[in-house]
């Protein structure tokens, strides 16, 4: 499954930015925001990497093998 990264701006005119949603592609991803977030304008939309092994996310012991890999 794919991830995707929304910003947008909801029905009152809040900005929301930074909102991953994963779906089978776009239209899957966009209609689940839009259960969320029922008339939101969407700003921006990326698809973030599935493939990218580093994330925000990512805890120490992950971090210390990847370093340990390329030593």
């Amino acid at each position: 499954m794919l991830k995707f990264d929304f910003s947008l701006k909801t029905r009152d005119g809040q900005n929301v930015e930074s909102i991953h949603i994963h779906g089978k592609d776009l239209s899957d991803a966009e209609r689940k925001l839009r259960q969320m977030y029922r008339h939101c304008e969407v700003i921006s939309c990326t698809t973030i990497d599935p493939d990218n092994k580093i994330s925000q996310s990512a805890d120490i012991e992950e971090l210390l093998s990847l370093i340990a890999k390329q030593v």
